[in-house]
């Protein structure tokens, strides 16, 4: 590992002006950069702690109705807290859904959104990359390419974004608050992530010294939590990164739908918010038609990367699934397995 220095601010605004240098990075719980390190992929010259600065671990129940969840909360106690759970059930879906009890119990919500892609050729240092090494190249394009994008990609990366936690927040309107030198500002979620286009070493629209704060949820989020689900399809039910995902949101109103939200996972380099398809469901009924043609929408402008054209059919698949399940009502009980295709739907349902 390449020698680096540490820091350790008092403050959010010493966090800022250190991390600011070239060649900083935080860290928070480090689940994802510390693997990167080890392994030379990233190679950071100082290190900032913000693990310690006050008041960036509080859930905040806000005057408008919004939620404000501080960037240190930890994703298993984010999803365990029974309030949350009720409200968002979806998220809660996604976030027990994702990696093991160990690593939820350390990650960090902040982490969560800017963790790096999982993609072999990236982690590969022997490998060419354009996000690793901006010019390199990408090997993934003729390489082992399955579980790489289908929507947004370029010649120059493929790669996909690997958090379940994104895919519910960006159909749910969440806000991301950040710390940067020139003061505080928020953006939409949606807009966090950047498609890889000709720059692909640029995962996100943050600029240097940028400290994600806060996530918040709008008041309009609470209204979906009856009807709202979170599917994962992964080569294995435990501690395994989505092939494709879905999360699914619907405001079901005298038998027609009023308002839907939906998100994709596993399929670009950015958590992938479908409004076509959303459109397509306004004023009709829940009906197996319905979810078919909206499904289509969502994937309308896909293309395979590679060897990965069965990942377009899986996820329409996977849509109409979590459309379904949304229509048929949250469970009152969290499932044994979590946004999986297996698991048991069995208990009373959502008002």
């Amino acid at each position: 590992m390449k020698p680096f220095d540490y820091v350790r601010p008092a403050t959010v605004a010493e966090a800022v002006a250190a991390a600011a240098q070239p060649g900083a990075v935080y860290l928070a719980a480090g689940t994802n950069l510390l693997d990167l390190m080890k392994g030379n992929v990233s190679r950071p010259d100082r290190l900032v702690d913000v693990t310690h600065l006050g008041g960036l671990d509080r859930i905040e129940h806000l005057a408008d109705g919004a939620l404000r969840i501080g960037a240190l909360v930890r994703n298993a106690d984010l999803a365990h807290d029974p309030e949350f759970a009720s409200a968002y059930p979806a998220i809660a879906e996604a976030l027990l859904s994702g990696a093991s009890a160990q690593l939820r119990n350390t990650a960090t919500v902040g982490g969560n959104l800017l963790q790096r892609t999982r993609c072999a050729y990236f982690y590969d240092t022997a490998s060419r990359c354009n996000k690793r090494e901006a010019g390199s190249g990408c090997d993934a394009r003729d390489g082992e390419n399955r579980s790489h994008a289908v929507l947004g990609w370029s010649d120059s990366c493929i790669a996909t974004h690997p958090s379940d936690f994104c895919v519910p927040l960006v159909a749910l309107d969440a806000v991301v608050e950040i710390e940067g030198g020139n003061g505080r500002r928020e953006i939409a979620l949606d807009e966090l992530h950047r498609l890889p286009g000709d720059t692909p070493e640029r995962d996100t629209t943050l600029e240097p010294g940028d400290l994600i704060v806060a996530v918040r949820l709008p008041p309009a989020a609470r209204g979906f939590a009856a009807h709202a689900r979170y599917l994962k399809v992964r080569e294995r039910t435990s501690y395994a990164f989505a092939v494709v995902s879905a999360a699914a949101a619907l405001l079901i109103e005298n038998g027609k739908i009023k308002q839907a939200r939906l998100g994709l996972g596993g399929v670009a380099a950015k958590p992938w918010r479908a409004r076509a398809a959303e459109d397509v469901l306004k004023d009709v009924a829940p009906t197996a038609d319905a979810f078919q043609e909206a499904a289509w929408r969502a994937l309308s402008d896909a293309k395979p990367s590679g060897d990965n054209a069965f990942k377009i059919e899986l996820a329409r698949r996977i849509v109409v699934r979590a459309l379904t399940l949304a229509a048929a009502g949250t469970p009152a009980r969290m499932p044994a397995l979590p946004a999986s295709p297996f698991a048991s739907t069995s208990g009373a349902l959502h008002a």
